[in-house]
């Protein structure tokens, strides 16, 4: 920092990253693709953040004609999912000199209210889950430009869609499960209509109807645990053969199962086992702890705004799901043989 000056300024930064001042500005406005390398990018964001260093946005918005906010919407916030997404998000936009607002839909999914005036003139860009995706009418007009994430990349309201790798993920469960001697399955789904949700239906329902002998229940449940005991406990009160292994759509729904199961005097994973998805906290803190598919929430709202800010420079964003990671913990074990 100058002498005597109490905020860094743009000549500190380049002095500490050992680059011009041109270099900062191509950096920090976002301009430099093409005119300093990655590396030199990167010295320069390092400096600023090390610095503390803030450009004026006031001035610089004026310039460019933008306002350099971002609108995040997402299903009501009952997990750290979607914190994670919102981390990660603000995370790549303070390094290009944007902000983020969340906005959480009132009702998880549905319409929702426009979330402050004038929003359109106010927003550079939307970042969107699916599962949020019908708030999006009061706000994103004709020319916001709008980044998808969790949805149909061939029926994608938005300019580019950021998904999970899903499939992989149900993939790995069913593999896992049929790999410990699994015939028989419960499926408990979320109901939420949600191509997400689709996603895991069908790919569970591929995987297992593949292998001879087997067979694959659902049953459907509100997000919440004691929507998911309540599905859950009547799945596994229903005459005939009781499954031995339960497919969650998600960590929350699992630990309603888990409820259920000890309702009915069922051992986990002795008499069932069990499987989520989401890797939320919840999943460690469960007794056993719970088998169930890592979804990196921070990276998926990194790539998110690195999407939203390629779309928003013309430029085509990285193709490619995001990969996932089955955590094999007590949850699971092989069929009992009684």
């Amino acid at each position: 920092m100058a002498p005597g000056s109490t905020r860094p300024t743009s000549r500190d930064v380049a002095q500490a990253a050992g680059v011009s001042q041109a270099a900062v500005s191509l950096v920090l406005g976002d301009k430099w693709r093409g005119r300093v390398s990655e590396a030199t990018a990167e010295r320069v964001r390092e400096a600023a953040r090390d610095l503390g260093y803030r450009p004026n946005l006031a001035a610089r918005n004026l310039r460019l004609g933008r306002t350099r906010t971002v609108l995040l919407v997402v299903p009501a916030l009952t997990t750290e999912f979607f914190a994670g997404v919102y981390t990660g998000a603000a995370r790549v936009a303070a390094d290009h000199g944007f902000g983020v607002v969340l906005y959480p839909s009132p009702e998880g999914i549905g319409p929702a209210r426009d979330p402050f005036a004038s929003a359109q003139a106010a927003l550079d860009g939307v970042i969107a889950s699916s599962m949020a995706a019908d708030a999006l009418t009061a706000i994103r007009g004709d020319q916001l430009p709008l980044v998808m994430l969790d949805s149909d990349p061939e029926g994608s309201l938005g300019a580019a869609t950021v998904n999970l790798d899903i499939a992989d993920g149900i993939r790995q469960v069913t593999e896992h499960l049929l790999g410990l001697g699994h015939r028989h399955f419960l499926h408990l789904a979320a109901d939420v209509a949600s191509w997400t949700f689709e996603v895991r239906a069908h790919e569970l329902a591929t995987r297992i109807g593949a292998i001879p002998g087997t067979s694959v229940r659902t049953t459907r449940a509100p997000i919440s645990i004691e929507g998911a005991l309540a599905a859950a406990e009547a799945a596994l009160s229903a005459p005939g053969p009781r499954p031995t292994a339960l497919v969650c759509d998600d960590d929350k729904l699992a630990a309603g199962a888990y409820k259920a199961a000890r309702r009915l005097g069922l051992r986990i994973p002795d008499d069932i086992s069990v499987t989520g998805l989401d890797d939320l906290a919840l999943a460690t803190a469960l007794d056993p702890e719970l088998t169930t598919v890592r979804l990196d929430a921070e990276l998926f709202g990194e790539h998110g705004m690195r999407a939203l800010l390629a779309v928003l420079e013309g430029r085509t964003p990285e193709p490619g799901d995001i990969p996932v990671e089955l955590v094999v913990r007590g949850s699971t074990a092989p069929p009992s043989s009684s």
